[in-house]
């Protein structure tokens, strides 16, 4: 299958890209590298069938060239701005990119006959559950509390508006995940963002030395150890959800599932685990809660299981950690080291 991964440069679609390559795909990668690493295209490209197109999403002829002349039957796309901070102090830019981004590529899809889309949205666009929402499932409310999470629930609502305009012409699921950690096994890629606001990442940096510490945001949460509660999946897992996607979409499909492993850790639990994992009792320091943290969000998973099968083969914390260790290791600069 043809198929085309936005964002394919990045942490989570290079991920992607492997795995589509690894399983005989032929891949173009469409990404500006504003957030991606050539160093992972450039990991990937022994491995198979690949094309690596830089341009933006904006750049409708490129996009429509990179559809056409691969004959692209499928699109995954990742592309997307992902801090949550950050979509605070510039909103216009996130829904620029995530927003009208993904509206450029659906209008291209429709102009070269593309028809299955395969969406990498966020748990984020549930906002603040409450207690009694939680574990999150798809009937959650989804009330975004910042303008990443509501950028990416404007392109669920265009996804069933177009869907519902073109009829059975048209296919998609949205993959809404939660906090994505780990590495590929095969030490090929690895997490390298620039700055770099993910918990495990941000534990290993420490342990290596290239963080003077680690802080904790916020101790007096109503969790049994006061820090906040994550749903953590194998980066590993989350792309075999995609795929397990891609291969049941069928005409006229439109859907949503919940990606995770379906229990939470806390952000204590992920530093004991980091420094089991490493053997480094790297500093921590503790701060002041951040705005908009809600004390717990984990998946209930049960919605893409007991419809595709599809459940996480990683489950154990320590394992998920020392996947991204051996990368971390070997890659002490991330894709420039």
């Amino acid at each position: 299958m043809n198929v085309l991964v936005t964002g394919g440069a990045g942490y989570i679609g290079s991920h992607a890209a492997l795995r589509l390559l690894t399983d005989g795909h032929a891949v173009t990668i469409f990404d500006d590298l504003s957030r991606g690493n050539r160093g992972a295209v450039d990991a990937l490209r022994p491995l198979g069938d690949l094309c690596f197109v830089e341009a933006e999403l904006g750049d409708r002829a490129q996009l429509d060239k990179a559809l056409t002349d691969r004959s692209i039957e499928v699109v995954m796309h990742f592309a997307a701005k992902a801090y949550v901070g950050e979509s605070v102090e510039i909103p216009l830019q996130y829904y620029r990119a995530n927003t009208a981004g993904a509206l450029s590529l659906l209008e291209a899809m429709v102009a070269c006959g593309v028809d299955r889309f395969v969406f990498s949205s966020t748990c984020a666009t549930y906002g603040e559950p409450p207690p009694e929402h939680i574990p999150i499932t798809e009937r959650c409310p989804q009330r975004p509390v910042n303008p990443y999470g509501r950028s990416k629930l404007v392109v669920e609502h265009m996804l069933r508006d177009h869907l519902h305009a073109a009829g059975d012409g048209f296919a998609f699921a949205a993959l809404r995940y939660f906090n994505v950690a780990g590495c590929d096994a095969g030490g090929r890629l690895g997490e390298d963002h620039d700055p770099e606001t993910h918990l495990v990442p941000i534990c290993l940096q420490a342990a290596l030395g290239r963080r003077d510490t680690l802080t904790i945001f916020g101790t007096d949460y109503d969790t049994p150890d006061g820090t906040c509660i994550r749903d953590y999946v194998h980066v590993d897992d989350l792309i075999d959800a995609h795929v397990t996607v891609m291969d049941a979409l069928r005409p006229g499909d439109s859907t949503a599932y919940n990606i995770g492993i379906g229990a939470g850790s806390s952000v204590r639990e992920v530093i004991d685990a980091s420094r089991r994992v490493t053997g480094v009792r790297f500093p921590v320091t503790e701060g002041p809660r951040r705005a908009g943290d809600p004390p717990a969000l984990y998946a209930d998973p049960s919605h893409v299981r007991e419809e595709l099968g599809w459940s996480a083969r990683y489950t154990d914390l320590d394992e998920i950690i020392a996947s991204a260790w051996r990368w971390f290791q070997a890659h002490p600069d991330g894709y420039g080291g």
